[in-house]
């Protein structure tokens, strides 16, 4: 047996652009076939993206897939020999199946029926899909592959019946969204399969944003001992190769050097914004500046992702605002090169206020006042983005989303909330990390305490636990599912444990309304989370 080359297309769909996947897995494979390779390997649904979710229950569109299915082996006919394996729903006699076709010289030559259907977390296959239960395994220039799908690989189930059945080199094809430090625990729970079988072993997974889910692509190959002998970037589209020699061992090939996590993250944010965004054909994007630190990292994130022509920025000062914050949001916008504009809010506050003052009369100010300088400021950005097509990017981070620390139709308004996810303590690590590649966040920003500036002196932790221990808590209580008790137990304070905890409950009817933002950590407020907003229940 010779030398063969494997292709990894670690490509970045677009969901429902059939034609579009197609003329990608067309390209991947097209370069794989001038390069040498005979085999290549695309996602999980590259043909569709993923997650198609509903668009699964129209027979339009599965019946679409199929046609351009057919459409593109045709095209990939031409590349004589040549293997290239594409995921795609299909209508089997037993339902719909999340699959993928084995394609060559024009025909299926072999199939296989995704058999771990998800259903947990940010998945709900099982809504969709019948689990498969055979194992698929094809020949290619003399050696046995074996093919799962994305969940199988977390189960030892899949791996050993391919191996069982003839398998010597296992390939899996994946739609995996990321969170972070995800990239490692993929390789840590494969190695323990390679440990069962001693099968070689190839994973391509997908890359790009899909509404709240980012996928990181950063597919890799472990030879039969488990080792780690060929990686591609995360965040990035890219063509990679992996060599089966003649003995039928993965040489070793190029590894891509792993990234800290705040460069995850910060990453993962860009490829968010900038998919959804592009993918949903905007023009362009604004963010409401107030000199603090989230916006300064939101807008940040919005310039590397979409570039400083398509970003404009706004600041709309109060008769709260410091000089220092209107000062700091000016030099930042200067040194993101963005549009700036400043937009006082004391006229049409005033004018609210007034309009209010008969049936305000008598009653003390209170966090209404407060809410009526956030609600202008988020017409103000609602009317500019109706009048240029523009998104408008919200500010809040997943600290304050958690308390209800914000505005319903104020600083909530807006399409997408960029670090909707992102603790308040990791915010300030992203500006760090971001700051470290170019100084372009003012220093100040990072250093003064953070304020809403909604009335005089007003400091965040006036209201809320220091952000070390708020964010601790939610972590425990929301994304590890910890018990109050066991938190307490951890060292946490009981009075901020029972506040943040009830706050988080309180505030769920505020999370329903707010828009959808990407998803970095293992649980997301959306669609990982789902709470009922009227409940008694009390912990």
């Amino acid at each position: 047996m010779s030398a063969q080359k494997i292709a990894l297309a670690q490509i970045n769909p677009l969901l429902g652009d059939l034609t579009g996947n197609a003329q990608l897995i067309h390209k991947a494979a097209q370069e794989a076939f001038i390069n040498g390779a005979r085999l290549v390997l695309t996602p999980e649904l590259s043909l569709t993206g993923y997650p198609p979710e509903d668009l699964l229950l129209r027979p339009a569109f599965i019946q679409a897939a199929q046609q351009q299915l057919e459409l593109l082996m045709q095209e990939l006919s031409q590349y004589q020999d040549l293997t290239v394996i594409v995921g795609h729903p299909k209508k089997t006699s037993v339902g719909l199946q999340n699959y993928a076709s084995v394609l060559r010289n024009g025909k299926v030559i072999a199939g296989y029926a995704k058999q771990e259907l998800p259903n947990h977390e940010v998945f709900d296959e099982v809504r969709y899909f019948v689990p498969g239960n055979e194992p698929c395994v094809f020949a290619c220039d003399g050696l046995q592959y074996g093919l799962i799908l994305c969940e199988d690989a977390w189960h030892s189930g899949p791996a050993t019946q391919a191996h069982a059945a003839g398998a010597q080199i296992l390939l899996v094809a994946n739609a995996s969204p990321y969170h972070l430090k995800k990239e490692a625990l993929r390789i840590d729970v494969l190695q323990v399969h390679i440990q069962k079988t001693n099968m070689p072993l190839v994973y391509v997974n997908a890359v790009g944003g899909q509404d709240e889910l980012v996928f990181d692509g950063g597919s890799f190959a472990l030879n039969q001992r488990g080792e780690l002998v060929m990686s591609m970037p995360q965040f990035k589209t890219d063509l990679g190769f992996v060599t089966v020699n003649a003995t039928g061992e993965l040489e070793k090939g190029s590894i891509c050097p792993p990234l800290s996590v705040e460069a995850q993250a910060y990453e993962a944010l860009v490829l968010g914004v900038r998919d959804y965004v592009n993918k949903n054909r905007f023009p362009g994007v604004i963010i409401g500046l107030s000199g603090g630190v989230d916006s300064a990292l939101v807008l940040a994130i919005a310039v590397d992702a979409l570039g400083a022509d398509k970003v404009r920025a706004v600041m709309m000062a109060s008769r709260y605002t410091a000089d220092i914050s209107w000062i700091d949001a000016r030099e930042l916008a200067h040194n993101l090169g963005v549009q700036y504009d400043e937009i006082p809010i004391s006229g049409p506050v005033d004018a609210l206020e007034q309009s209010l003052a008969k049936q305000f009369e008598g009653m003390q100010v209170d966090a209404t006042e407060e809410n009526i300088q956030a609600r202008v400021r988020g017409t103000l950005l609602m009317a500019l983005s109706n009048k240029t097509g523009r998104l408008v990017l919200t500010t809040g981070n997943k600290s304050e989303m958690a308390v209800g620390y914000c505005t319903l139709y104020g600083d909530m308004a807006g399409g997408f909330a960029v670090i909707k996810d992102i603790a308040k303590t990791l915010v300030y690590r992203l500006c760090a990390y971001r700051n470290s590649i170019e100084p372009v966040i003012p220093e100040r920003i990072l250093t003064r305490a953070p304020s809403a500036e909604l009335r005089p002196d007003q400091k965040d932790q006036d209201s809320l636990p220091p952000y070390e221990v708020l964010d601790g808590i939610v972590e425990r209580y929301m994304e590890q599912n910890q018990s109050i008790a066991d938190i307490i137990a951890a060292g946490y304070d009981p009075q901020s444990v029972e506040k943040v905890t009830r706050l988080i409950k309180l505030n769920e009817y505020k999370r329903r309304q707010a828009p959808p933002g990407v998803r970095v950590t293992t649980r997301a407020f959306g669609r990982d989370w789902r709470y009922p907003i009227t409940s008694h229940f009390r912990a």
